[in-house]
């Protein structure tokens, strides 16, 4: 790696400390290596010095300086251990868009995007095997929940990962995804504007309806087809990337996502429950049903680019089983 990176903090970075911030998109750098560059400042947040464990804000910049050497403390970076021949097929039976710039998947449910506690298994620490003769190694922009499916997008160098990440920063990227939900909407459309905050206890924390001390929060929708009002197929257009936004936003209009154990609330619908269990969507009701379908990336210097991902088994068979067809989705 050469040359100063300007990497922008992602909505759902906020609040997380500086250091395990560089060690989710810099695990090559070791703390050491790290309190080194912060005490000569040549890391800075928003032009400022920085601490390790100082809170990460949505939006902030962090000035990060070549890294290609190693840290001149002595200390030795973290290396991952080599991909198996088998994990590379599996992240890359993923892929289904790439050019010089990123990669594109279609992230299975169940996936996790990052490691963490109990984790080992996940998308970044599989990235080595999208090299495809690279020395640069692919680096994540976006995330999706570990149970949600569809289109998510690496940069193949930290050139491409700068650009991708002022994008998503800003209005650049267009998200839509396709959701199965208990119930039907009191609208057949609209938008869902409700500030979110985290609530609960730790490990089983989830996010709440709050305008006094929640980040704003911002989702289009419509209804696409319906099972009897039953169960109906929404499309979710997110204007704002809060952790759980599409499932708290669901779950706030009285229509939570199928298989969402968090955010479904069992009286709200007991008799759509009851069908879920033992009716056509049994194998699904502990699945979750949403989808990342489509994303559009609008940079400069290249036409509009969209990716559209094919859903999972488990919605696609849902999908047939509701009688709903993919081309009722076109306007």
């Amino acid at each position: 790696m050469s040359g100063v990176q300007r990497v922008s903090v992602a909505d759902d970075e906020a609040d997380i400390r500086l250091d395990r911030w560089f060690k989710r998109h810099f695990p090559e750098l070791n703390h050491g290596g790290l309190e080194k560059l912060l005490r000569t400042g040549q890391i800075r947040v928003d032009g400022a010095r920085a601490k390790s464990n100082q809170r990460m804000r949505s939006g902030q910049i962090v000035r990060v300086p070549p890294l290609g050497a190693p840290p001149s403390s002595g200390a030795k970076a973290e290396r991952r251990p080599p991909i198996s021949d088998h994990d590379a097929a599996f992240i890359q039976s993923m892929v289904i868009y790439k050019d010089n710039d990123l990669i594109a998947l279609n992230k299975p449910p169940g996936l996790a995007v990052q490691g963490g506690t109990k984790t080992t298994r996940h998308v970044d620490g599989l990235l080595d095997g999208l090299r495809f003769g690279s020395e640069d190694r692919p680096r994540l922009v976006h995330r999706l929940d570990r149970d949600t499916s569809g289109v998510l997008v690496v940069a193949r160098s930290a050139a491409s990962a700068a650009k991708l990440g002022r994008a998503f920063q800003g209005h650049d990227v267009e998200k839509m995804y396709w959701a199965l939900v208990i119930g039907y909407p009191e609208h057949p459309g609209g938008t869902i504007s409700a500030a979110l905050a985290k609530s609960g206890p730790e490990g089983h924390e989830r996010m709440e309806w709050d305008e006094e001390k929640g980040k704003k929060a911002v989702t289009d929708y419509r209804v696409v087809s319906t099972a009897g009002e039953k169960v109906t197929w929404l499309e979710l257009m997110p204007q704002t990337g809060r952790t759980h936004q599409l499932r708290a936003h669901c779950a706030l209009i009285k229509t939570p996502i199928v298989g969402d154990q968090k955010y479904t609330v069992k009286h709200d619908h007991p008799d759509q429950q009851i069908d879920l269990q033992e009716g056509l969507l049994a194998d699904v009701a502990d699945q979750m049903c949403l989808h990342a379908r489509q994303l559009t990336l609008n940079l400069p210097g290249r036409k509009p680019l969209t990716i559209t991902a094919p859903l999972p088994k488990h919605m696609s068979g849902a999908f047939k089983d509701l009688g709903f067809s993919e081309s009722e989705a076109e306007i």
